[in-house]
C-alpha cells in the first residue's frame, strides 16, 4: 500500500496525526505500508538521517516512510506553497509508478496529492481532509486559473477513485456532487490514550495558580480569525482568565504585536508543541477554544481534529463555528457556541464558563464521554482499514 500525505507526522510532531494512526493500523493488520511525505514544519516523521538525492527513508512504527526534502510551512506565500505542492506531486508520481502497489491512498490537502494517484497503475482511495477548491475559493486571493485547475483535478480525483473517504457529511456531499462512485464518512477521531485525565498537567510559567486557562491550539493564519480572541482578551482583563494561543502561522507576528500594543497581560503566545506536551497543557487547562474566521463554507466543510483533542482531554469547549462543529459541541452538551467574529459574545461565554466551576466540570465530563462513545480513533481506524482493504481486494 502506498499512502500519499505530504504533511505526515508522528505524535512527536505538533501537527495532525490522522495519517500516522491510519497507516499504523493498516501495518498492524499485516499490510506493507509505504508513507510518502514532504518536510513539513511542525511535523516529525520519525526519520533523522541525512537526505540523499533529495530523500531519506526508514521504518517508523511498522511503516516504511519515504520523506522527500521538500520544505513546507504555513507561513509560506501562495507561490511558494504551489511550488512545494507540485514538487511533492512530481516526486510522489515517480514513486507511484516505480513500484508495484495493490492500492494507493491519496490524502488531501493539498489537492495536488491526487496527481500521483491518477498517474499510477493501481486503484486508489481519495481522502478529503479539507475540500479544495471550495475553501480556497471562499477565502479569496487565489487566481481564477488556479481555481479552475483545482476544480478539474478535484473532479477527476472523485470520479476516478474507487472510494472517496470524507471527514464530514458536508465533504461527502461535495464528493458526490463531483461524481464519486462510493463515499464513506470517517471523521477525525480522538486519541484517548494521549489525551485525558490520566495525563500529568502542565501550566506555563506566566499562568497564576488561581487563573482559569483557555487554550487555542492550531494555525495562526487568515482562516483562523484570531483577532476576535485578542478583542475578547481586552474585555476580560479584570478577570482571572488567561487565554493561551499555541501554534504558528503568517498572522502570528501581527497578532503578537497587537497584543503587546494593547497591553494584554492575560494573553500568552506559545510555539507549536509536540502532541504529548500539548496533552499536558490541556490537562492543566480548563477550557478549549475552537475558533475560525467568519466564512460560511467552514460550517459544513471542516473536520476539526483540535475539537476531538479537547473532547478527549475532557475540556469544555467554546466555539464560534456554526454547523458541524457546533453540533458536536451541543451534542454533549460539552460547551457553548457563539456567533462568528463576535468578541463580546466570546468574552461573555468565557466569563460564564470560567466563573461557574460545577457547570464547567460537568461540560468537561460530557466532552470526555462523547469522545469515548463517538470519537475513539481506534474505531475509526478499523473502518478506514476495511475501506482500503476492500479496494485492494477488488483490484
Amino acid at each position: 500500500m502506498l499512502y500519499l500525505h505530504q504533511h505526515f507526522s508522528t505524535p512527536a510532531g505538533s501537527t495532525a496525526t490522522r495519517s500516522h494512526a491510519m497507516a499504523r493500523a493498516l501495518a498492524q493488520r499485516g499490510h506493507r505500508v509505504t508513507m510518502a511525505c514532504g518536510r513539513f514544519d511542525g511535523a516529525n516523521t520519525g526519520l533523522d538521517g541525512a537526505f540523499r538525492h533529495g530523500r531519506r527513508e526508514g521504518v517508523v512504527h511498522g511503516i516504511r516512510v519515504v520523506e522527500f526534502d521538500i520544505a513546507y510551512r504555513n507561513a509560506m506565500g501562495l507561490g511558494a506553497r504551489l511550488l512545494a505542492f507540485l514538487h511533492y506531486a512530481a516526486r510522489a508520481t515517480w514513486l507511484a509508478r516505480a513500484e508495484r502497489w495493490d492500492v494507493i491512498i491519496a490524502s488531501s490537502t493539498p489537492l495536488s496529492v491526487a496527481l500521483p494517484a491518477l498517474a499510477a497503475r493501481a486503484p486508489f482511495v481519495f481522502e478529503i481532509r479539507d475540500p479544495w477548491p471550495e475553501l480556497p475559493r471562499a477565502m479569496g486571493g487565489v487566481p481564477a486559473p488556479l481555481l479552475w485547475a483545482m476544480e478539474a483535478l478535484a473532479n477527476a480525483a472523485c470520479r476516478r477513485a474507487a472510494t472517496v473517504i470524507a471527514l464530514s457529511p458536508g465533504m461527502a456531499e461535495t464528493a458526490q456532487a463531483r461524481g464519486a462512485r462510493q463515499v464513506q464518512v470517517i471523521p477525525n477521531g480522538a486519541d484517548l490514550d494521549l489525551f485525558g485525565p490520566q495525563i500529568a498537567p502542565w501550566r506555563p510559567d506566566k499562568a497564576r495558580s488561581h487563573e482559569v486557562l483557555a487554550v487555542y491550539a492550531g494555525a495562526h493564519g487568515r482562516a483562523n480569525g484570531l483577532d476576535v480572541v485578542i478583542a475578547a482578551a481586552a474585555l476580560l482583563r479584570p478577570l482571572p482568565i488567561r487565554i493561551i494561543l499555541v501554534g504558528e502561522g503568517s498572522e502570528k507576528p501581527r497578532l503578537m504585536a497587537r497584543a503587546t500594543a494593547e497591553g494584554l497581560a492575560n494573553l500568552t503566545f506559545l510555539a507549536p508543541m509536540p502532541k504529548p506536551d500539548l496533552a499536558r497543557l490541556l490537562a492543566g487547562a480548563q477550557i478549549g477554544l475552537f475558533l475560525l474566521a467568519p466564512v460560511a463554507e467552514f460550517a459544513e466543510y471542516i473536520a476539526p481534529n483540535k475539537l476531538m483533542d479537547f473532547c478527549a482531554a475532557g475540556l469544555p469547549i467554546i466555539g464560534n463555528v456554526p454547523g458541524h462543529a457546533a453540533r458536536v459541541i451541543e451534542a454533549g452538551p460539552s460547551g457553548l457556541v457563539v456567533p462568528p467574529d463576535d468578541a463580546a459574545a466570546l468574552a461573555a461565554a468565557l466569563r460564564e464558563v470560567a466563573m461557574d466551576r460545577p457547570r464547567r466540570e460537568a461540560m468537561g465530563r460530557a466532552a470526555r464521554q462523547q469522545a469515548i462513545r463517538r470519537w475513539d480513533r481506534r474505531l475509526h481506524s478499523a473502518s478506514f482499514c476495511k475501506v482500503v482493504e476492500a479496494v485492494a481486494l477488488a483490484g
